[in-house]
């Protein structure tokens, strides 16, 4: 069933339905009512979650790294949303880049402390930290603040009725809206009630990760690892990426590729991550872990007539800063709504650029990570890479380039786009090329 695109303006009185209260929701909730507020419109707001984001463990988290990128950081300064102490766990100042060849620490290029590591709930299972306020709680808490209603069931259908969207929300209860947001995941059975509600929609191609928290002690963390996400280039088969990023008392394990058992064992195994971790240490019997998929490609379509999709069930960066993403389309979602109408064509015109542009970044994307995946399955390059990067960290007045190329790779700080470019500029190369002859062939001359 297709339904008719007719221009659909905001008006007092309207209701919206936001189908998930994680990052994307609160995103939405919180800009449509803020600008709704500016432009003098009052409408109702229900937002659908029915996780307590304050719960530790499975009940209150929703499986994300916690990485929150500088850019996005900045971005929701200027929104006068901040970060507080009992949010950010710990600012990342720098990072550690592990390989069998060598290591090496990558400081920020703008040398700032801006990159903030969250947990997404109350903590890991068991952890019972009254220091850890979520990122998910908080930003639930903002929403409703600018008069959001949150309504704690979850949602077993969505279909339409006389062209308007209906929700119907456990234990039965069922409301008509003027425009229903879906904001629910790719992890969440939900994405089937609007695959099958009628409209034009089929979710994002997906790929697996693995997650763990181990508990450690901010003391040793502080001695051991410091205010450093450590990042692995390894060449284990199936292994994209793999970073250990410390949090208050914790340490988050995350690992992108082909993530079964044999992969996370001969990761945790090798020698490179067990001199990465403190002495003597070993994985507990029982921790907190889990293995949630990412989005890796973007629906379609992610919007329909009185429908729109934000955050990851939409679209989202490839690998990296699927919280800046959220934040990006929620927020474009919520000016096209309140500027210009929720209709189709509405949608197709101002909010789908910003989807197609992430979509097509995600493409170079892509191909960045193919060359590193290159780069980290051959030693040679492994040593040309560690000797760029060893001689910019010592090296004062000269432009970092491998460093802040490696930096926006792994912290998605910057579009892929402006990635490839920096690696296509001349002197990158140059000096690339020039790391690969010193590392590789003046060993030999020096034994000959």
């Amino acid at each position: 069933m297709r339904h008719e695109s007719h221009p659909r303006k905001l008006e007092n009185g309207n209701r919206i339905a936001v189908v998930g209260g994680g990052p994307a929701g609160s995103f939405f909730s919180y800009f449509l009512l803020d600008m709704a507020k500016a432009v003098g419109v009052e409408i109702a707001l229900d937002i659908y979650e029915p996780r307590d984001f304050t719960l530790e463990g499975p009940a209150g988290c929703n499986m994300c790294g916690g990485i929150v990128s500088e850019s996005l950081v900045q971005a929701l300064a200027t929104e006068g949303i901040t970060l507080g102490p009992e949010i950010v766990q710990r600012t990342i100042d720098s990072y550690f880049l592990h390989m069998d060849v060598g290591g090496v620490t990558i400081t920020t290029p703008r040398r700032e402390m801006r990159i903030a590591s969250v947990h997404r709930g109350g903590g890991p299972r068991g952890s019972k930290s009254k220091r850890i306020g979520g990122l998910d709680g908080h930003l639930l808490r903002l929403a409703i603040e600018q008069g959001a209603c949150w309504r704690r069931s979850r949602v077993s259908k969505v279909e339409f009725s006389g062209g308007l969207p209906r929700v119907t929300a456990e234990p039965g209860e069922t409301n008509t809206y003027d425009l229903v947001v879906g904001a629910v995941g790719v992890n969440s059975s939900a994405l089937q009630l609007f695959e099958g509600a009628g409209i034009p929609y089929k979710s994002p191609a997906v790929a697996k990760t693995y997650i763990s928290e181990f508990l450690f002690s901010r003391s040793m963390i502080d001695r051991e690892m410091g205010n450093a996400m450590h990042v692995f280039l390894l060449d284990i088969p199936g292994l994209e990426f793999a970073a250990l990023v410390p949090k208050g008392d914790y340490v988050t394990l995350v690992v992108l590729g082909n993530t079964d058992k044999k992969l996370i064992d001969e990761f945790v195994s090798s020698r490179v991550v067990r001199e990465a971790l403190p002495p003597n240490w070993a994985p507990p019997t029982d921790f907190c872990h889990c293995s949630p998929k990412i989005a890796v490609g973007t629906a379609w379509p992610p919007f329909a007539d009185r429908v729109v999709f934000v955050g990851d069930c939409g679209t989202s960066r490839l690998y990296k800063d699927g919280i800046g993403a959220a934040y990006r389309t929620a927020k474009a979602a919520a000016k096209t709504i309140i500027f210009h109408g929720y209709s189709e064509s509405d949608f197709r015109r101002h909010f789908w650029p910003v989807c197609r542009n992430i979509d097509n970044d995600n493409r170079i994307g892509k191909f960045v990570f193919a060359v590193t995946r290159q780069i980290q399955q051959r030693s040679f390059a492994r040593r040309g890479l560690w000797r760029m990067v060893s001689q910019e960290q010592r090296a004062s007045g000269t432009t970092p380039r491998m460093s802040s190329v490696l930096w926006d790779t792994f912290t998605g700080s910057a579009p892929y786009s402006s990635v490839l470019l920096r690696t296509l500029h001349p002197m990158f190369l140059t000096r690339f090329l020039w790391a690969l002859s010193v590392a590789n062939l003046r060993p030999k001359r020096e034994a000959v």
